[in-house]
């Protein structure tokens, strides 16, 4: 037996259903699953949740047989297993040009909306650190009437909400019962706390890890209410799961939430057997923004994560800040390296130094020594050295925590080929240092020319100004989506390199057994931190037109992004690499400009049902997805969803039509069209000019696209279009697959 999600689409009780609707909703769950169980008390032992308010559906325990016997019935949906999920500062915000040297400018996004001031922002995560200053709710008024949610402190009794905090769930069913002490909104991991602080939290000054990167912290919305719904847990196996996430949808849509940020995800499944995707669109009926993480698994292609055309998918890019130290060998090369370690060597004190293969324990592995696993070093071996361990398999700071138990006084955590030039600023528990595989080969050589090899590891300093800056994180997932490649993924990138965020100040900085380190911040990177910075900024936009629709926000923050960095050179990837439309979307995301977009794609619920129906759901599902009437317009293909970026799966054969519409959210005026062409490609908008002369005034266009007979490129080209009036710039990366 194992758990199941059974998917029956939308409710016909409207959006204000009675407890008796509710009631008779959760009765037929229980008679549908007795139909195929035959018995109502056990449907009603099996079902442990019952989706009965915005979503239609139940979770329950069952067996292949029962799942594929449910399957058949008509009004089902889909049916599927419940997939478990992964989880995925103080200088962001000014890099993104919403401050100054901690100067908010007066046309700076965040002195238009006065911070997202009542925003509800919500975080699908491992809980909430209540305390944290960044949920201060010192100057806060009443919490909007709006706000219909509620405080859960389950087994801990000093869990407390306030006016800035103003909600917290927990969802756990996925993991039946719990130590007490888990079972609460309590974050007892620190992921949540970081993202819920990135996306919303206050201003705090002086915020820092070991001292650097000191500066005021604060999210893309600091005067946003949030609310923490806690769908990750720490216990062994833990994760994320479907029935949990379902459960959290369903309480937020009705706890009157603006935006719901959710920094995990895993596989991509098909969008209706896909609790998060699910969740999503149900949200996105009721105005909901739902901002999602691209995942970590780049930079191969085909690795985004969370592909539904209703999220906003966002992934990962670089700041201009890196925290530093230096390798320095015994013949006198200088490494540069990536550190947080809170302690440091010695100034200029060299110490002999060993890779770890070298210095393993007796009956261990080669492989398993060079990384570091607990067990395998020799302290007679390893005592007052610096050891030289691979990335890999166990956690980075869980090699530190090896290597200090086994006597050593620092160590030199070396990339393989694999990881390349990804280095990262974990805070170690003994002095280190993250170098670049060509690092690696350097240290390697030195180690086997000498007898007697040493090395110097440097104190870490902050450095501002970096260059290039941003660039596209290594791990950021990349498309195309290997569900749907006519939908081009990620949507947008964001900072997620050393993002200093909100901490649990009572659990340890590096969740290591003998790390008494604590703080009230720490440093995380991934998608996970940039999916909070995009959810911040649409809290701002929320504040700024409370009227616009998510696809409306989605397209002023796409079609504003830019593709190039702080020197106006072409984002490239981590290795110097131009790159493309599959690795950061539309581009970087920049707040200010999204105010004033000029022009929108908007999307409406009925151009999302026609998606479906071109991808070849049949009439009955859409019609129990939307709960209306809704009939397929035959002609309408997949390409035809007004999506802000355009995507061409296969153009190896005759031409093809795009058809996008755009409105007027500025002054009147006329918009000519730009396209940039690959070589291989012609691509010829028409009209090529478009004239408004009032607000929410939409035009239509077409966008004709074939192969030119030049070049001989093959796979993915790109090019853009873009609308301008002279003051806007309205921009859509355009992707084309060009087959082998």
């Amino acid at each position: 037996m194992q758990p199941y999600i059974v998917y029956l689409g939308s409710h016909s009780h409207g959006l204000s259903p009675s407890s008796l609707d509710l009631q008779l909703v959760t009765k037929s769950h229980y008679d549908l699953l007795e139909s195929v169980l035959g018995s109502k008390e056990i449907a009603k032992e099996a079902i442990f949740y019952s989706y009965n308010r915005y979503i239609n559906g139940f979770a329950a325990m069952l067996n292949e047989i029962q799942a594929a016997d449910l399957a058949r019935i008509p009004n089902v949906i889909s049916i599927f297993e419940s997939k478990e999920r992964q989880l995925h500062t103080t200088r962001s915000w000014d890099f993104l040009g919403l401050e100054t040297q901690e100067t908010v400018p007066s046309d700076s996004i965040w002195e238009v909306t006065r911070f997202g001031e009542d925003a509800i922002i919500a975080n699908f995560d491992t809980g909430v650190w209540p305390e944290s200053k960044s949920f201060s709710d010192e100057g806060y008024g009443p919490i909007p009437t709006r706000w219909l949610g509620s405080c859960q402190s389950g087994a801990d009794p000093n869990f407390r909400c306030n006016r800035k905090l103003i909600g917290a769930r927990f969802f756990n069913f996925a993991y039946g019962p719990l130590n007490g002490s888990f079972n609460s909104s309590r974050d007892h991991h620190g992921h949540g706390t970081h993202t819920l602080s990135t996306a919303g939290g206050n201003f705090v000054s002086g915020a820092n890890v070991f001292g650097y990167g000191n500066g005021t912290a604060k999210g893309g919305s600091p005067r946003a209410r949030v609310a923490s719904y806690k769908v990750c847990w720490e216990a062994e196996g833990g994760g994320c799961f479907d029935v949990d996430i379902l459960a959290a949808f369903e309480a937020a849509i009705g706890d009157g939430v603006d935006v719901i940020s959710t920094s995990l995800g895993g596989i991509p499944t098909d969008f209706l057997n896909d609790g998060l995707s699910i969740g999503a669109f149900h949200a996105l009926q009721h105005g909901i923004v739902i901002v999602c993480s691209a995942g970590n698994s780049g930079p191969a292609p085909r690795t985004v994560s969370n592909v539904s055309p209703w999220m906003l998918t966002v992934g990962a890019s670089t700041i201009d800040r890196e925290f530093t130290n230096f390798v320095v060998l015994g013949n006198k090369k200088k490494l540069k390296g990536a550190s947080l370690s809170s302690k440091a060597l010695k100034v200029d004190k060299f110490y002999p130094l060993i890779n770890a293969v070298d210095a393993k324990a007796n009956n261990v592995s080669e492989l398993d020594a060079e990384i570091c696993e607990e067990g395998t070093l020799d302290s007679s071996k390893l005592n007052g050295k610096i050891v030289v361990c691979l990335v890999g398999v166990n956690a980075r700071m869980a090699k530190g925590y090896v290597a200090a138990q086994a006597g050593a006084v620092g160590m030199i955590l070396v990339n393989n080929q694999q990881s390349w030039n990804e280095i990262k600023a974990d805070p170690h528990i003994i002095p280190a240092s993250h170098v670049t595989y060509n690092d690696s080969i350097t240290i390697s050589q030195y180690i086997s020319s000498t007898r007697t090899p040493m090395a110097y590891i440097s104190s870490v300093t902050a450095k501002l100004g970096v260059m290039p800056a941003p660039t596209v994180a290594r791990f950021s997932g990349r498309g195309p989506s290997i569900i749907e490649e006519s939908i081009l993924k990620p949507d947008i990138i964001a900072p997620g390199v050393n993002i200093i965020a909100a901490y649990p100040d009572g659990i340890p900085l590096a969740n290591l057994p003998v790390d008494d380190r604590r703080g009230p911040f720490m440093v995380y990177s991934g998608t996970s931190m940039s999916c909070p910075h995009v959810s911040g900024i649409v809290g701002l936009l929320k504040t700024l037109n409370p009227k616009w629709s998510p696809a409306t926000i989605k397209s002023a923050i796409m079609t504003t992004a830019k593709t190039r960095d702080s020197s106006l050179h072409p984002i490239v990837d981590l290795d110097g690499v131009i790159a493309t439309p599959l690795a950061y979307g539309a581009g970087h995301v920049h707040p200010n400009s999204a105010m004033d977009p000029g022009l929108v794609y908007d999307i409406t619920i009925d151009e999302y049902l026609n998606f479906l129906c071109a991808r070849g759901y049949n009439a009955t599902q859409i019609k129990q997805f939307s709960n209306n009437t809704f009939v397929c317009n035959k002609s309408f293909k997949v390409t035809d969803l007004n999506y802000p970026s355009i995507s061409v799966a296969d153009l190896k054969t005759g031409p093809v039509t795009i058809n996008r519409k755009v409105k007027n959210v500025g002054s009147p005026g006329k918009y000519v069209a730009r396209v940039t062409s690959p070589l291989e490609v012609s691509i010829v908008v028409e009209p090529s000019t478009l004239q408004f002369s009032a607000m929410d005034e939409e035009k239509s266009f077409r966008v004709a696209l074939q192969r030119s007979g030049k070049g001989n490129q093959q796979g993915y080209v790109f090019g853009t279009l873009e609308w301008s009036d002279g003051k806007h710039s309205v921009r859509s990366p355009i992707a084309i697959n060009l087959g082998k």
